[in-house]
């Protein structure tokens, strides 16, 4: 079994982003060139569900995540913060890390497949915060874990587009915050911000 990592304080930090995020933010861009902020949250909400399935060696769960807004629903406020506890949860059981489980139709390790959800709350996190202007503050023991699996999952030179959760890493200098370094390696600009109204 690998290390296990604690989800629950980057599902809390995520849920926290979600909070007071108005209906007519829902269409705004996101760091995510081709989703909306709508289409994020959406993602997050489906990602939550599959990832908690990943946990629980829960087959019956297919997708990965859907990104589109019009899925959301009216109880998202709701909802998504609490499948984001569901998650956490799921991946406190030792028995969660062991073995092979199934996401999104690949075959993975569990405990890759829980790093990799860790990434998704990390990345999803920051973008969904940035693009409502909020503060948003990993743990630096998330963000490590983040460094490390990014370029394992997709390295850097094989990335020539943005097809994905990684796009084409974005230089950042070597003595940048642990944040902004864990954004450019995922494909993200550090400095992005939304454009102005």
């Amino acid at each position: 079994m690998g290390v296990m990592i604690d989800l629950e304080p980057a599902a809390r930090r995520l849920a926290s982003v979600l909070d007071r995020i108005t209906d007519d933010q829902l269409g705004a861009p996101t760091p995510c060139r081709k989703a909306s902020l709508g289409d994020l949250i959406d993602h997050v909400g489906s990602l939550s569900v599959a990832f908690t399935a990943a946990a629980r060696k829960d087959t019956s769960v297919s997708g990965s995540g859907s990104a589109d807004a019009s899925r959301l629903g009216a109880d998202w406020r709701e909802r998504i913060p609490q499948q984001l506890t569901f998650l956490a949860k799921a991946w406190r059981s030792p028995a969660a890390w062991e073995g092979m489980t199934k996401v999104g139709g690949l075959d993975l390790p569990a405990d890759v497949a829980g790093r990799i959800a860790l990434d998704e709350l990390v990345l999803h996190g920051w973008d969904i915060a940035r693009t409502a202007g909020r503060p948003y503050e990993p743990a630096a023991e998330d963000l490590e874990a983040c460094l490390e699996l990014i370029p394992v999952m997709s390295p850097p030179e094989k990335r020539a587009v943005d097809d994905g959760l990684f796009g084409p890493a974005v230089d950042v200098p070597a003595d940048a915050p642990l944040l902004d370094r864990v954004i450019g390696l995922s494909g993200r600009d550090p400095s992005w911000s939304p454009p102005a109204a």
